[in-house]
């Protein structure tokens, strides 16, 4: 095999792709066999391959990992049936901004539009979830198509990329550059690729407004994790009196122990939310400076969350997210660098009716959070004869460090973690895959963020969380996450259904399918065929001792907890509905 500076005769292109991926930072990749010619060659620079089981699984594990790393994450895959398992994680890559690089292997050149072996055109399949799609056609150009693709995946708004690779040029001999191309030395792997601060002028007239607003807010989402924002933020905040509500994909981005942070705003408003008591200030909002938000659907109530009258100024990398459902004066630029300049621009404000405000805003949040407390305590403190999802949260609440990183399964699970934990600091991250929404993703997604923050050194710990229906879709990294000895503590709510699905059809439909009941499953049992521990908890009083015993371990546990299934997160939509359990 080839010496690691690749000078060798019998240097391969496989070698030489593998070497240009070592330059963008790409320390390990995502990946089964395929395409065996590159793993085979990546070790010899320094790549690790870290393989996942199911063909799904592995673009959610690069997705978790470059959300921590805030490197790319490299998934690989073959032609035909990975390929297409690669679709539905590269979708929330797009749809979440993650920087996602695939490498996927086609078939031979000769065998193009043949009906090889599991040739697909790959890509028209790609094309709708990927920021760029590209095929390496020729040797000599190797370099040029793997930095367009990091460029791709880091630049702008960030998001994934494409490289398809046919299998035979990567076991040709490599070739020499072509007389028209120049060596390639630039590292174009972590995000954001390039920093760009919004117009200064539409920068002094946001600061205008925002300290003339009577009831100013500030909404931030997930582009404040993606631009490492965080710090600037809790500047604003503190510099200009500023009340700081997040997303879900956002939380986090404030720390939600500061007098001034409201927590998870949106769909999630319901009896029982952080954040229900404190609607009222959303409403009176005159005006909200929208951070790394897309305005979506779930983050803004279904576009019901603000009032007709409330004005709008929008921060965002994408300048076609600015403005989309909300017209608002615009802030095009990166978050981190825009941020400071803001915070600098309303320093030099006249802000003495924003500071005197700040007790009694600071006030308003404290009752609220105070009287939300006071409507869950029965709940998570009680030993309920099914244990509740509120009695859990409290538990793993109060157990959990300021650096520890949580990941949530789609649907119920993100809500719970949205309102029952508690952001301890500025930038403290909560995953969750609210691009698609994506049932399973839970589990390897924690497995990508474990390895990044190993690779890192940090001492976060990491949690997953999910139901029982979305696990069902990750079983098989179990496996996983034993061969690697990730120390992942893995809680699945086991209340038997598909509890978002079936409450959601009871209240559009009044009744629901067939489909949302399971049979019994006993996933410690499932964890402990894997060579994992698995703990079953029946009661309420057996759940903190089952919490701190998997958050000490240092090897991966799973705990089966039994929940009820009339469980629900406070979801607005779901009011009036059902009886309430306070």
């Amino acid at each position: 095999m080839p010496d690691h500076a690749g000078l060798a005769t019998n240097a391969t292109v496989a070698l030489r792709l593998a070497e240009a991926f070592r330059r963008h930072g790409v320390t390990l990749t995502f990946g089964q066999s395929l395409p065996s010619a590159f793993h085979l060659a990546s070790p010899h620079v320094g790549i690790d391959q870290k393989v996942y089981r199911q063909e799904n699984a592995g673009g959610t594990m690069a997705d978790g990992y470059a959300r921590i790393s805030r490197k790319v994450g490299v998934v690989t895959a073959q032609n035909g049936p990975a390929a297409t398992l690669l679709v539905p994680p590269l979708a929330e890559a797009l749809k979440a901004s993650i920087p996602i690089v695939a490498l996927v292997q086609e078939v031979t050149r000769d065998a193009t539009d043949r009906n090889a072996f599991q040739e697909l055109d790959h890509v028209g399949m790609f094309a709708p979830v990927a920021k760029w799609v590209r095929r390496i056609d020729r040797a000599d150009r190797l370099d040029d198509y793997v930095d367009m693709a990091f460029t791709a995946a880091t630049s702008g708004r960030p998001g994934p990329a494409v490289l398809l690779a046919p299998a035979d040029l990567l076991t040709e001999a490599a070739a020499p550059l072509s007389s028209l191309l120049r060596p390639r030395a630039l590292s174009l792997g972590r995000v954001p690729l390039d920093r760009v601060l919004a117009d200064p002028a539409a920068i002094a007239a946001a600061a205008d407004a925002l300290a003339a607003a009577r009831y100013p807010l500030v909404v931030a989402g997930g582009g404040v994790h993606l631009s490492d924002a965080a710090a600037e933020l809790a500047t604003l905040q503190e510099t200009a009196h500023l009340p700081v509500g997040t997303t879900v994909m956002g939380k986090g981005a404030a720390d939600e122990t500061h007098p001034l942070t409201l927590g998870v705003i949106g769909y999630v408003m319901g009896q029982g939310s952080r954040t229900q008591a404190l609607r009222p200030m959303v409403d009176r909002a005159d005006v909200v400076l929208l951070v790394g938000n897309r305005t979506n659907q779930n983050g803004t109530d279904s576009w019901k969350l603000f009032q007709p009258g409330t004005r709008f100024i929008h921060l965002d990398m994408d300048p076609m997210e600015v403005g989309r459902n909300y017209e608002a004066m615009r802030l095009v630029g990166d978050a981190k660098l825009t941020l400071a300049a803001l915070a600098e621009a309303l320093a030099s404000r006249d802000l003495s009716a924003r500071q005197a405000a700040r007790a009694g805003i600071e006030a308003e949040i404290a009752e609220g959070i105070a009287a939300w407390r006071r409507t869950i305590a029965g709940l998570a403190t009680r030993d309920a004869p099914l244990p509740r999802p509120e009695r859990l949260m409290a538990e793993l609440d109060s157990l959990l460090r300021p650096e520890d990183i949580v990941v949530a399964d789609a649907s119920y699970s993100s809500i719970w973690i949205a309102n029952y934990l508690t952001a301890k600091r500025a930038g403290q991250r909560f995953l969750t895959p609210r691009g698609i929404a994506g049932l399973g993703w839970g589990l390897p997604m924690a497995i990508g963020a474990r390895i990044a923050a190993e690779e890192a050194g940090s001492g976060a710990r990491v949690v997953c969380l999910c139901g029982d229906g979305g696990f069902a879709h990750s079983w098989a990294e179990l496996e996983t996450l034993r061969r690697l000895e990730l120390p992942v503590t893995t809680i699945v709510l086991n209340n038997g259904i598909l509890g978002y699905q079936k409450h959601a059809e009871e209240v559009k439909f009044g009744e629901h399918t067939k489909a949302v009941h399971f049979t019994a499953v006993d996933h410690a049992a499932i964890a402990r065929a894997c060579g994992v521990e698995g703990v079953r908890v029946e009661r309420s009083a057996e759940i903190r001792g089952a919490l701190a015993a998997a958050l000490d371990a240092k090897h991966p546990v799973l705990i089966d907890m039994v929940t009820d299934p009339d469980a629900k997160p406070p979801i607005s939509v779901f009011a009036g509905h059902y009886p309430e359990p306070f």
